[in-house]
């Protein structure tokens, strides 16, 4: 039944691209530019450069300093706590990938990896406060509060997701002294040229199946324009948590009030949207990691960032 539902929706977009090429066309080369001027310069050197950060000693390093904090407050092993650096920092899918590549070395368990997988793969600091907030929102004077919420939800909810894996108290499990012992990475002998351009190629692979979806995600957009009936529900919340950097704008033009839309957006970047979902989904496979709790833990980060924002904004 499944793999007859995805037939279906796969020749159904076909058949919409033949008889509506140029939506198709204004989607693609919306998703493209999007793709081209934000995506790749943003997330493109991130990815290059934890590539690297793992096939070198230098995760070892980083992971010393960050362990006596971050591995004590979340209960990670000292790798886990590179991935929570990655993972709010760095953007969606970084925290998936960093993620499962640990996993599948061995740095961290498949535990832990569904644990840090729960709140660590959000949206980067940097497009919140200049995209988000400051060109679409237009609210400078909160960037410090709303930057607060949407890094204070997925932390509270740490504590919630840590009893649903049983994560243990540091120091309850022996699993935190395979630190830095690890044979399949960090060892520091991957620092010649042949490890960098083998960096290089996997950043240029992971982008460009991120543009894929973007792309795509982009032309269904625009064919959901094309529709003659357009449902509030559907423009409202449905459409614009396709793709978070086209629907955030959507939500600041919908005629709400400016606290309905901050509280809508800010639901929106917690949760990402579902290109952001199917990016990581792409970054998961060939691991262990299951994706349909993930689906379900951000829906419920994006229902706690609501509540944080109307906390915030009415009381």
């Amino acid at each position: 039944m499944k793999r007859l539902l995805a037939t279906l929706c796969v020749t159904l977009f076909f058949a919409a691209m033949l008889l509506f090429p140029q939506a198709a066309f204004q989607g693609a080369s919306l998703g493209v530019l999007l793709w081209f001027h934000t995506v790749l310069p943003t997330l493109l050197p991130f990815l290059i450069i934890s590539n690297l950060l793992i096939h070198t000693g230098a995760i070892n390093m980083i992971s010393r300093i960050l362990a006596p904090i971050l591995c004590r407050f979340f209960r990670v092993s000292p790798y886990g706590a590179f991935v929570i650096l990655i993972g709010f920092l760095c953007g969606c899918p970084m925290g998936s990938k960093v993620a499962a590549d640990l996993l599948k070395k061995d740095g961290i368990s498949e535990r832990e990896a569904r644990y840090l997988l729960s709140f660590c793969n959000n949206t980067s600091p940097m497009f919140i406060v200049s995209y988000i907030i400051w060109q679409n929102l237009k609210v400078p004077a909160l960037t410090l509060p709303l930057l607060v919420i949407l890094t204070a939800a997925p932390v509270m909810l740490s504590f919630v997701f840590r009893r649903l894996y049983q994560i243990p108290k540091q120091g309850e499990t022996g699993n935190r002294k395979f630190f830095l012992q690890s044979p399949g990475f960090g060892n520091g002998s991957g620092n010649g040229s042949g490890s960098l351009d083998t960096c290089i190629m996997n950043g240029f692979e992971t982008i460009t199946r991120i543009g894929g979806y973007i792309i795509l995600f982009s032309i269904l957009i625009s064919f959901a324009g094309l529709l003659p009936v357009k449902p509030a529900a559907f423009t409202g919340f449905f459409l614009p948590s396709l793709e978070i950097t086209t629907g955030i704008p959507m939500i600041c033009n919908a005629p709400m009030s400016r606290n309905m839309q901050i509280m809508q957006a800010l639901a929106l970047t917690s949760f990402g949207g579902w290109c952001a979902a199917a990016q990581t989904r792409a970054m998961i496979q060939g691991t262990s990691l299951p994706f349909l709790p993930y689906i379900a833990e951000k829906l419920i980060t994006a229902l706690a960032t609501s509540l944080l924002v109307w906390l915030f904004l009415y009381l």
